[in-house]
């Protein structure tokens, strides 16, 4: 009789975790779990919560109750941040500070390099990085010069320079052009196949759909589903299909499974 194979190792776990904005409530008591090789979407209408709940894992929110871990160890206590890969919401890559393509992607890698000094192996993951998204052509321009979708090209590269195992994107196709969208998708399907763990923060699925193996959908900083993408849930999964999470607060309002309107 075959042994059954252990469940893969769990990489990010949100237990009863809440949140303030001010002193608004965004999270409310949100359970996640990512294991290892996972693409996970965090899904919901704006004010939702996905982008605190991510902000939460990297430690740019503190939460007010609950326990986040990272690969095992409490977030507080981690320190072995070269393993995360971080893309923040569309925004500009350099800040407004002038620097190269280069430069930008390079300071991804600062978190395994010693003193911050970049050896040929840093280089070249740079070089790689740039090469994943389709800038490498840009290498020397400065960030200034760059369209909407080039700066987010070069965010993912930023993140990919350090050869992360999680790979954590707050809405990475917000705003993109569809020549960006395809390269996008096409270097998370790369990074997906090559092992790394995914959790994106999407408004809508488009084309990383398929490669989404679960969908967290939050509704007033509550998990209202976690399971198949919204459009896969019952036969067709139309607007206006009511699906209640079998842990959602009790009196919760159904969510629609078209909700990414």
């Amino acid at each position: 009789m075959e042994r059954p194979r252990p469940a893969p190792e769990t990489v990010v776990s949100l237990r009863g975790v809440r949140a303030e904005l001010g002193s608004r409530p965004v999270l409310r008591g949100i359970d996640l779990t990512v294991r290892r090789g996972e693409v996970v979407a965090l899904l919901g209408a704006n004010g939702s919560g996905k982008s605190t709940a991510v902000r939460s894992i990297i430690g740019q929110v503190p939460v007010t109750a609950g326990t986040i871990e990272l690969f095992g160890t409490d977030r507080r206590r981690f320190r072995d941040w070269r393993r995360v890969g971080y893309v923040p919401q569309r925004t500009t890559a350099a800040g407004g500070v002038p620097a190269t393509v280069t430069e930008i992607v390079a300071s991804g890698r600062l978190s395994r390099t010693r003193f911050g000094i970049l050896r040929r192996s840093d280089r070249e993951a740079v070089r790689g990085a740039l090469g994943l998204v389709g800038m490498a052509d840009r290498a020397k321009d400065s960030v200034n010069a760059l369209s909407g979708g080039q700066h987010q090209r070069v965010l993912i590269a930023r993140a990919l320079a350090a050869e992360p195992e999680l790979l954590v994107m707050d809405e990475p196709m917000a705003g993109v052009d569809l020549d960006s969208q395809e390269i996008l998708a096409r270097t998370l399907r790369g990074q997906v196949a090559a092992g790394t763990t995914v959790l994106l923060v999407l408004h809508e699925l488009g084309p990383l759909e398929p490669l989404i193996d679960r969908a967290v959908v939050l509704r007033d900083g509550c998990v209202a589903h976690d399971g198949p993408p919204p459009r896969a849930v019952g036969q067709h999964a139309l607007p206006g299909h009511d699906h209640v999470h079998p842990h959602a607060p009790a009196g919760a309002e159904p969510i629609r499974t078209g909700l990414l309107s």
